[in-house]
């Protein structure tokens, strides 16, 4: 073997391996807003939200307050109709259901009063976009 080869061979043996240096860029990108890109009700729901009202379409449980015929449970409603159910005692294992409309309170089985209290629902055609 020449003289240039055996160089080069301990050379590269008195190297070792070849070490591999990686750059780690810092992208700073962040997601974009989700506001942004939501259309229709999902665009709805989450300007509702930044501005203050977490639940836009009443769809959260609430607990019942005195619920006698004269000071009845409200449930908010997006329409003149809505299925509600009732636990009526804390040990219960199913819901009781009934249907409320607006205009007349309705009694449950516990004796609990329930009244409906319709809330116009946001026009499809002029959602944002």
């Amino acid at each position: 073997m020449s003289s240039l080869v055996l160089k080069t061979r301990g050379l590269v043996s008195a190297m070792g391996s070849r070490s591999v240096h990686l750059s780690a860029a810092c992208n700073k990108r962040t997601m974009p807003d989700p506001v942004d890109h939501a259309t229709g009700l999902e665009k709805y729901e989450l300007l509702a939200k930044q501005a203050g009202n977490e639940d836009p379409f009443f769809l959260k449980s609430f607990a019942r307050g005195v619920g006698t015929k004269e000071n009845p449970n409200i449930v908010n409603a997006m329409d003149n109709y809505r299925m509600v159910g009732c636990v009526c005692s804390e040990d219960d294992t199913s819901i009781k259901w009934m249907w409320l409309c607006e205009g007349s309170p309705k009694r449950c089985e516990c004796g609990y009063w329930f009244k409906l209290k319709s809330h116009p629902a946001p026009d499809k055609y002029k959602l944002p976009l």
